[in-house]
């Protein structure tokens, strides 16, 4: 094997990510409510809430600093970031605005256990140690206290000198009300600042400065406010930094700060002048005995509602008055500081829940290769790749650019990958589902893989045969998880007139075995059988003829099942080699892009989609197994440093990753398709789940380590799987790892869980989650040799659900 079985099978421990490990950045923010980013220094970073990516885009002046005075010694002030990585190599050094030319601490380590990162500073100057835990509320089942517009942000912080020990800790932002951008040199340049304030206000159980204006217009994209508040009672304020020429501003608040770590409010009553903006600072002043530990917290909201309603900006409603639309948090509240208000007075019970689910989760006796898998990529969910509008539907692009949103519309053949959201907000997936099958769907039954509708946006309207077809799975995953019939009786026309469309459309020749001209998720059309559309084709005939006897529409459930059976056995016959599937065409090279004799990666995904949902086998077992193993026979790769690769680049050197598509046996196109020498995650997930499925555990496992060893923090972000785009929503393939590991079948309709673990059995701890309820599960073996089982419940509503697991019966 390519790693040892230790490797392979480590158990859970925090990942760690020093101060040079630059790439790790660590997001905070809700679901549709954008983000900043915590880096391995320490520093916020990629500030995103403004309703479109901002990798890379700073937020000027925005930082936190410390104060320190230890008894009888001179005190020492600091930004709270650890140094700063080279290379240093800016034509004109670096502006005022970055801060970089202030102390800052030794050294960093940051630790991530999705939702909650900690980062631990160290310092030879400073008489106390400093530690720092951020989050952002994350409760399964709860997607509105899961889109919350902030951050928390809690500072412990203890003496380790024998002397007392005088502190200030200090959040330092600018008012970015009207958008703040900078020139290539770094100066700032407020691009429509008008009135911007900086308004320090106390409530009984909190302070803070508020950021706003009151003369951007109401309904202006960039028209908004944020707000930095802290629930310490001792507070220091200054609502702006000295407005003059040059670099005043921050000698004036560094001179400020570092004197005595009291802030001098300079007086400012008038708001900031035309293009122009102030930065404020809100600090919190305590002292310590030796040995003493205090919390200080800090809690960063924003309220940035609008955003164009559409897509990209060119791809947008364009019809008077439809233009802008706004935010889901935008039903909730009304401000930054009514957002801050929320969490203060609600985050006792939001702390709970959110680490509740984390340590269920990191409590499970999951590898930590697949923990760090399936939690990290949670991240696509609340990254600007995902947006929650007012209306209440939700809705997505691919993943994210730099700047703005990469590839589109709810894209579904490559949502066909996603779990993650299905299993942990299922209301937000049936939301996708009732876009597709309600509006996009057209009257012949074509599903326009792209959502185009309901932004009145009249181009590009295609149906991809995967992502259809998996569409309808789709349908049959959301009931199953929630047992929702209302749900599932509203899609249900749309899912037939979907279907029916497949035998017209696909299947030219009658024989039920797709030959058509097949869009798929690689952006070209397939041509002929072949088994990604072929096998798809099977699995939402099983959902259909489910769904169909369920709805008492017999005459429907017996074609479906006979379609089903026919399909499958020609398929079989026609596509299988003696190892694996391949597509037939009398001349490969007729048409460009296609694989004909190649293991294409993705030649059984729907079979494993299939084991996901509970629909078994599509196709003969052994076949299954056999192409599953040849998938990772041919396509997974210890080096790169040969690999020949004439597409996009995502595994180089001597990493280790799965390629799409490989030919064995020989017969590669003269132009294969497109992405064929690419390494994506989540195809690379989907196989792995798919061959722990199938009883190939260790080797399912490598392909994850091979995942998880490229984006360690120094070469990518652990955080931010990319393929067209960061927080690519193929990535969220991953969670299927924690079903395929412990065995776990669901079906909310007859509220029925199944577990049957395929390791550590004998001490064996997950966490589950449905569209009901979510907890734990243990079972373990007692010296008698029987088996004992127990579930618990953390949040939701679990009664009446039987649970079935070592030839036991509970119910919750």
């Amino acid at each position: 094997m390519t790693y040892s079985r230790d490797e392979l099978f480590e158990p859970w421990k925090p990942r760690t990510f020093p101060r040079e490990a630059k790439e790790a950045a660590f997001l905070l923010g809700g679901i549709g409510t954008g983000n900043i980013s915590l880096g391995s220094r320490g520093e916020l970073r990629d500030w995103e809430f403004f309703n479109r990516p901002g990798k890379g885009r700073l937020l000027p002046n925005s930082y936190f600093a410390i104060w320190a005075k230890q008894e009888g010694s001179e005190p020492v002030a600091k930004v709270l970031e650890s140094r700063l990585n080279p290379p240093f190599t800016r034509g004109t050094g670096y502006h005022p605005i970055t801060g970089y030319g202030l102390p800052r601490m030794d050294h960093s380590v940051l630790h991530g256990e999705y939702p909650v990162a900690k980062v631990d500073f160290e310092d030879t100057d400073l008489p106390v140690k400093v530690e720092l835990e951020a989050y952002t509320p994350f409760i399964p089942l709860n997607p509105e206290d899961s889109g919350i517009p902030g951050a928390v942000f809690t500072y412990r912080v203890t003496n380790i000198s024998k002397r007392r020990v005088d502190l200030t800790i200090a959040g330092s932002f600018v008012n970015p009300v009207g958008g703040t951008t900078y020139s290539p040199e770094g100066y700032q340049i407020p691009s429509a600042a008008i009135g911007n304030t900086n308004t320090f206000k106390q409530e009984e159980a909190f302070s803070g400065l508020y950021f706003h204006s009151e003369q951007v217009p109401a309904n202006a994209l960039h028209d908004g406010n944020m707000s930095i508040v802290t629930t310490n009672s001792q507070v220091t304020y200054k609502r702006a930094w000295l407005r003059g020429p040059w670099y005043d501003f921050l000698q004036e608040f560094w001179d400020d700060f570092a004197e005595d770590g009291l802030l001098n409010d300079l007086g400012y009553d008038q708001p900031a002048g035309p293009k122009q903006t102030d930065t404020g600072t809100l600090g919190v002043r305590e002292s310590l005995e030796p040995g003493e530990t205090k919390e200080i917290r800090f809690i960063l909201t924003w309220f940035f509602p609008n955003r164009i309603n559409g897509w990209n900006e060119g791809i947008r409603d364009r019809r008077e008055g439809k233009e802008l639309t706004k935010n889901h948090y935008a039903n909730r509240f009304n401000s930054s500081w009514e957002v801050a208000a929320y969490l203060v007075d609600q985050l006792p019970r939001l702390e709970k829940d959110t680490y509740a689910f984390r340590d269920a989760l990191f409590a499970s006796s999951l590898p930590a290769v697949v923990l760090d898998a399936l939690s990290s990529n949670i991240t696509v969910l609340r990254s600007t790749t995902c947006f929650w509008l007012m209306d209440g539907r939700f809705l997505a692009f691919e993943g994210s650019g730099d700047t703005e949103g990469s590839c589109d519309g709810n894209c579904n053949h490559v949502w066909n990958y996603a779990q993650t959201l299905a299993f942990l907000f299922p209301t937000l997936e049936q939301s996708m589902r009732r876009t597709e099958f309600l509006e996009e769907v057209e009257e012949d039954g074509k599903l326009n893989f792209r959502v185009r509708k309901m932004f009145d946006c009249a181009w590009q309207k295609m149906a991809a045969s995967d992502g259809q077809l998996g569409a309808i799975m789709r349908v049959y995953r959301e009931w199953k998880l929630t047992g929702d019939d209302v749900f599932l009786r509203e899609v249900w026309p749309g899912v037939k007139k979907a279907l029916d469309y497949a035998f017209r459309h696909w299947d030219t020749d009658g024989d039920l075995v797709l030959d058509g001209v097949q869009h798929n998720t690689y952006d070209i059309e397939f041509y002929g059988p072949n088994p990604l559309a072929s096998f798809m084709f099977l699995g939402a005939l099983r959902a259909g003829e489910e769904i169909a006897r369920y709805l008492g529409e017999e005459s429907e459930a017996r074609n479906y099942r006979d379609a089903f059976e026919k399909s499958s056995a020609r398929a079989d016959d026609i596509l299988w080699n003696g190892q694996f599937y391949v597509q037939r065409l009398d001349d490969v090279n007729r048409y460009k892009y296609q694989h004909g004799l190649g293991c294409l990666s993705d030649q059984v995904l729907a079979q494993q989609l299939a084991h996901l949902y509970g629909l078994g086998y599509l196709l003969p077992e052994q076949h299954v197994k056999s192409a599953i193993r040849s998938v990772y026979a041919n396509n997974f790769k210890t080096d790169f440093r040969h690999h020949i690769n004439c597409q996009r680049v995502y595994a180089i050197n001597d990493e280790k990753g799965l390629v799409l598509c490989s030919w064995p046996n020989g017969g590669r196109p003269r132009l294969p398709f497109v992405y064929s020498d690419e390494v994506w995650t989540g195809i690379e997930y989907q196989v792995a789940v798919h061959l722990i499925y199938e009883g190939f555990v260790e080797e399912g496992l490598t392909v994850v380590k091979a995942v998880r060893d490229r984006y360690d923090g120094v070469h990518r972000n652990p955080w931010n799987e990319v393929e067209c785009g960061h927080h690519y929503a193929r990535s969220l393939a991953s969670w299927g790892l924690l079903n395929a590991l412990g065995g776990f079948q669901f079906d909310m309709v007859r509220k029925e869980l199944k577990f049957d673990p395929v390791i550590n059995k004998e001490h064996f701890t997950t966490f589950w989650s449905t569209g009901k309820a979510w907890g734990t599960f243990t079972q373990w073996k007692t010296e008698r040799g029987t088996y004992e089982v127990k579930a618990d419940v953390l949040y939701g509503d679990a009664s009446g659900i039987l649970i079935h697991a070592c030839g036991q019966q509970i119910c919750l």
